[in-house]
């Protein structure tokens, strides 16, 4: 929908027949205002706006345009993850295809890797590996392609079983698995890293349209990076079956093991939290990183009881409250920011809007009265990257807009997420250094220089490189980028104020949908919605947004009173 389309989707409804508004105002008569309600609300609104402080404010975003990919002609692939393993920014592909200057395929596999060319100095180009010379095009120049003497049947970068392979094999490319990397892999070292992986079942022509892909669970792999390219490695076949959520998909963090878990104070013990993509939100689960490859030692957050229980939550679960996240998603990381201080989720969601969103781990909202995890952080004295454990322990703030990514010819972008290890020496924990490096030298490389030094940054994190796959054109994918500056943190004038969070609010996907996209009719339906059940920050919205809705009906009641 091009721009002046999209106005007048939003105007027109303030045009339509009065009587399609009035039953709804009349039906929640109760919250239409009266004078000394409308003064009332002005003097609420400012006291919500006095206690929400947010320590994020977004100072710009650069578009840095597509990433460059000189090793190959022309390639159209989706995803674009992420990991530093190595010192090298090992990226990670779905679907990949490589085309000749005519539109040719020369070569389609599941998925590919690369590393980032420069990346101590350059953010944009990467280096494939596995490409093959297939020709020459009319004008004599070089064809390339990435994996041209692998076939869909044999997979791509990531390994196939052998069950796997001879399925593709047979179905010659009508029907297929895929593993589609699906999200940034999650270092255990400075060396080495893992990802659960998605295996799907494609059909190219199903009799069910909604059947053209199914899940059929989650695969472990292992991730190393040599001089010659990243190896990937199967660790097993499915972990995590089909039938339940993808417990990993979204993301997963390692962290210091629990003192619910063991009494042990080894520093090598972690236990992983796994983030995974339910039908209402994202669902929590945590397991030993020793079993990490055993579904049946999954632990599974329950957020209305605050513990743990055996039992994996139904895909299909729609109760907010017992929900970790409730909301909508479809791809994003979490990482901890040593700017903020916290971890920080950034994400997109389902509503295919193209809009990157934001929260933060608000560390003056505990969950309980636990002892050690107080306001604060832990002891009160904040969190560190190997404290995962506060993902149970304190709640999340509302989310918050961060960047509409600009839409390509083929329509919505996907697959948006982050790269922390960019303009970050802190990407790694501390202690997953080995135990004999000294405290000084326990951090990376800058990366990204080109862009941002690290003295202009002034702080690790203070600048984010974010990435989304854009439709090129019809089937033709590539893979965007852009920087984010922060702003200087501002000072919270009251610490005793607890910012209101997210955890346990009613408040359901339709109204995480961006005001800006509501007609009138929608407008006052969510208003009146926040007003019973929402939370300060999007009820601080709600009502600014109802002020000036109540100002418009008035002059229009006025105006037809007055004929």
């Amino acid at each position: 929908m091009n721009a002046s389309a999209t106005r007048a989707s939003q105007i027109l409804p303030f045009y339509s027949p009065i009587k399609q508004i009035l039953p709804l105002i009349k039906q929640n008569m109760t919250y239409v205002l009266s004078i000394p309600r409308l003064a009332a609300l002005c003097i609420l609104i400012a006291s919500l706006g006095e206690g929400a402080y947010n320590p994020i404010v977004v100072k710009k975003v650069t578009p840095l345009g597509s990433q460059l990919t000189p090793d190959v002609n022309d390639v159209s692939r989706d995803g674009g993850y992420s990991a530093l393993i190595n010192g090298n920014s090992v990226w990670l592909y779905d679907d990949t295809e490589c085309l000749d200057a005519g539109g040719k395929q020369l070569s389609f596999v599941s998925n590919t890797a690369a590393y980032a060319t420069q990346p101590a100095k350059n953010v944009t180009t990467v280096t494939d590996f596995g490409v093959v010379n297939v020709g020459k095009e009319k004008d004599g120049s070089q064809k390339n392609a990435i994996l041209a003497d692998t076939t869909v049947g044999t997979g791509g970068w990531i390994p196939f079983q052998p069950d796997e392979l001879e399925f593709n094999q047979q179905m010659n490319g009508k029907e297929r698995v895929a593993i589609w990397p699906g999200t940034s892999p999650t270092s255990i070292s400075p060396a080495q890293a893992f990802l659960y992986a998605p295996l799907v079942y494609v059909d190219m022509k199903p009799q069910d349209p909604s059947k053209e892909y199914q899940g059929r669970g989650m695969t472990l792999i292992t991730i190393t990076a040599s001089p010659s390219g990243p190896v990937a490695t199967r660790q097993g076949d499915l972990i995590i079956p089909g039938t339940g959520i993808g417990f990993g998909g979204f993301t997963t963090l390692l962290g210091r093991r629990s003192s619910e878990t063991t009494l042990d104070k080894d520093d090598n013990d972690r236990d992983l939290y796994l983030l995974g993509v339910a039908n209402s939100g994202l669902q929590l689960a945590r397991v030993d990183i020793n079993d990490l490859n055993v579904f049946s030692k999954f632990a599974f957050w329950q957020p209305d009881k605050l513990k743990f229980t055996n039992a994996p939550p139904k895909r299909d679960l729609m109760d907010n409250q017992k929900i970790y996240m409730p909301g909508t998603f479809s791809s994003g990381s979490v990482f901890y920011s040593p700017y903020f201080t916290t971890f920080i989720m950034i994400y997109f969601n389902k509503i295919v809007d193209s809009t990157f969103y934001i929260r933060y781990l608000d560390l003056l909202s505990p969950l309980t009265n636990d002892k050690f995890w107080v306001t604060g952080g832990k002891n009160g004295k904040g969190i560190e990257a190997e404290d995962a454990e506060a993902l149970i322990r304190y709640s999340w703030s509302p989310q918050q807009k961060l960047y509409a990514s600009p839409l390509g010819k083929g329509g919505f972008n996907y697959a948006g997420t982050a790269h922390p290890e960019f303009f970050n020496r802190q990407y790694f924990a501390k202690s997953l250094y080995p135990d004999n490096t000294p405290a000084k030298q326990r951090v990376n490389g800058w990366y990204g220089s080109s862009l941002v030094s690290e003295e202009e940054a002034g702080s690790d994190g203070k600048f984010l490189l974010i990435s989304w796959t854009s439709q090129k054109a019809k089937g033709i994918y590539e893979v965007k980028l852009a920087l984010v500056e922060f702003s200087d943190i501002p000072n919270n004038p009251d610490t005793t104020k607890t910012p209101t969070s997210s955890a346990g609010s009613p408040v359901g996907t339709d109204l995480t949908k961006p005001t800006e996209t509501l007609g009138a009719h929608e407008a006052v339906e969510s208003i009146f919605h926040l007003m019973k059940f929402g939370e300060a920050s999007t009820l601080q919205a709600g009502l600014t947004l109802s002020l000036w809705m109540y100002i418009a009906l008035m002059l229009v009641f006025g105006a037809f009173m007055t004929y």
